[in-house]
């Protein structure tokens, strides 16, 4: 029986390369894989995933107006698991249409994502996985304290923590630092 699965982390916590040290799991063992990523991430280009550790793969880009379950009928039936990376960018529209695939196709959707941005609220594509993936686990992420780093500290042009501004705004290690989120309060207040 088929699952979808949300696996989440904090910046830095190796996502991406698990979702695609999992692509080849499965291609291991002759079964074929659909590798999606949201359209609006174009850090690597537009249909490549990236590691930080420098794995990297073709990808299918979809934007938010793609209906996931009608893109796998009609271009991708033939394959045996959906592998998704940085899901936290789907809308809560498509996380569903994965669900239907799980649920009417048989087939696992993997999502690797985010939970949450750097105001510590849950993406829209997070928050529907939360409610509705039959296995939840999280990645986890140290901060610089050694303790469990669970938020995504944006961090500015004159190197203080961001606490305002649009959710999305992409970037790696050059704008975003994965902390505790007692060195994350304990920051923002000496930045006061």
């Amino acid at each position: 029986m088929a699952k979808l699965y949300f696996k989440f982390g904090a910046m830095g916590s190796s996502k991406t390369a698990q979702a695609l040290i999992t692509k080849f799991n499965y291609e291991e063992r002759d079964m074929k894989v659909l590798l999606l990523k949201p359209a609006m991430d174009t850090r690597d280009g537009d249909t490549v995933v990236r590691s930080r550790i420098g794995l990297r793969q073709d990808a299918i880009a979809v934007g938010e107006e793609e209906d996931l379950y009608k893109l796998y009928l009609e271009k991708y039936a033939d394959r045996n698991v959906i592998i998704v990376d940085e899901c936290q960018f789907l809308t809560p529209k498509q996380v569903d249409q994965l669900a239907d695939i799980v649920i009417q196709r048989d087939v696992p959707v993997l999502c690797f994502g985010l939970a949450t941005d750097f105001t510590t609220h849950l993406f829209p594509g997070s928050k529907r996985l939360f409610e509705i993936a039959e296995s939840i686990s999280e990645i986890k992420s140290v901060c610089t304290c050694g303790a469990k780093a669970t938020v995504n500290a944006r961090i500015g042009d004159d190197g203080k923590i961001v606490t305002e501004g649009s959710q999305v705004l992409l970037g790696g290690n050059d704008r975003y630092v994965a902390m505790c989120r007692k060195c994350w309060l304990k920051q923002l207040a000496a930045q006061k």
